[in-house]
């Protein structure tokens, strides 16, 4: 160690130093303009926005908190949207992690084909957010789609699934519950991780199917469980394409996303302004709501190694 410190000292020690440090700048240097340019730059110009009445082609006018002002007593779609997003989250949120814990727990038994299965499950969540996954699913839920068509094998009469206030919602609640792989991947690797010595003492002590998932799958699934949990409730709330997509905010804007309006705003109406004090508020939201959960693991999240 004492000869690789008095070799660096020396001058061609501090220049292979020099080197290897401008290859390693080199190599993040694209990195780093990205971040900047694509990321740091349009977030803090957004937030400046956000006090400016800008429509994306004169300067920015300062107005100050009018936008929020705005926003808060005048708009009544932005209360709208941010119900029918609420909505949205707390509805499907809780959907797909059952069921992606539910296909988890199915795909953790050793049995033949379930590499295949995996990935078959898997790929919903690689395509689901796709333009062709979205028209896709337009088309299966359309008045004359697939889902009506097998309701009339069954002597049901069609329904107007995306046409209807009622329906309209849920049904894209439905395609964000079917984009589940990923969650379920999460929960995989948790069970794979559990040790199966728990199981067997468990079954020694007479302990059934459920008594063994409730007192030791659930309790040690609970850091997959909360990594979901954070990363579905982000998700859902920023949830834009398939309402963009499939239903466009309708019917009678009743699958009127968030993101939707924020969109809509900006790019339909040129408020641009407008738009991003909707985007910075959503964003204390998601902020707020990712700290309650952080704040709330305490209390139910398990950590194996906290007992070693």
């Amino acid at each position: 160690m004492q000869a690789l410190r008095a070799d660096k000292k020396t001058p061609a020690g501090r220049r292979k130093e020099w080197k290897n440090m401008a290859v390693g700048y080199a190599f993040i240097f694209p990195v780093v303009v990205g971040l900047v340019v694509f990321t740091a730059i349009p977030f803090f110009y957004s937030l400046y926005l956000a006090f400016t009445d800008f429509n994306g082609l004169k300067q920015p006018n300062w107005v100050g908190i009018r936008n929020f002002a705005t926003m808060f007593f005048q708009d009544d779609k932005f209360w709208l949207s941010l119900k029918i997003t609420f909505k949205f989250a707390f509805v499907q949120v809780p959907l797909k992690l059952g069921f992606a814990l539910l296909v988890a727990v199915l795909l953790s038994k050793a049995s033949k084909g379930v590499g295949f299965y995996r990935v078959a499950y898997y790929v919903p969540s690689v395509l689901g957010g796709s333009v062709a996954v979205a028209m896709t699913w337009k088309v299966l839920w359309a008045n004359n789609g697939a889902v009506n068509s097998l309701l009339k094998v069954f002597g049901i009469e069609p329904v107007y699934w995306l046409k209807d206030t009622r329906t309209a919602l849920y049904v894209l609640v439905l395609l964000g519950v079917w984009q589940f792989g990923s969650s379920m991947l999460i929960f995989l690797a948790g069970l794979k991780d559990i040790p199966r010595s728990y199981y067997e003492a468990a079954i020694m002590d007479g302990a059934g199917p459920w008594q063994r998932f409730q007192k030791i799958t659930l309790p040690l699934l609970t850091p997959s469980i909360f990594f979901n949990l954070v990363n579905g409730i982000i998700g859902s709330l920023q949830a834009f394409n398939s309402a963009y997509l499939v239903t466009s905010g309708g019917p009678m804007n009743s699958t009127l996303y968030y993101g939707l309006n924020v969109y809509n705003q900006a790019f339909n109406y040129n408020k641009f302004g407008y738009a991003s004090a909707m985007a910075w508020f959503m964003l204390l939201i998601i902020t707020a709501l990712t700290a309650i959960v952080f704040r709330s693991s305490s209390g139910w999240v398990y950590y194996q190694s906290e007992q070693n």
